[in-house]
């Protein structure tokens, strides 16, 4: 690859975007994982309990808010 192509703004926003997609896919993959894990304890039927949907709920959306929370205050 020719090392003048990085300096091509095209291809540094291509490259922005798509480290983007890997850091959401991998937040995506642990809170899974760990929501998964926290809340659902037996073995899963064909639809989520009441409790096991609002614990993955809950457990989602503390997540992205502590996720949120850090990489503001890494952008300080």
């Amino acid at each position: 690859m020719d090392p003048s192509s990085f300096n091509n703004p095209e291809l540094q926003q291509l490259l922005q975007q798509e480290k983007q997609k890997a850091v959401v896919n991998e937040m995506i993959g642990k809170l899974t994982s760990r929501c998964w894990d926290k809340c659902i304890t037996g073995t899963p039927g064909n639809s989520f309990s009441s409790s096991e949907s609002t614990c993955l709920t809950n457990c989602a959306q503390r997540y992205m808010d502590t996720a949120m929370f850090v990489m503001r205050r890494l952008q300080q």
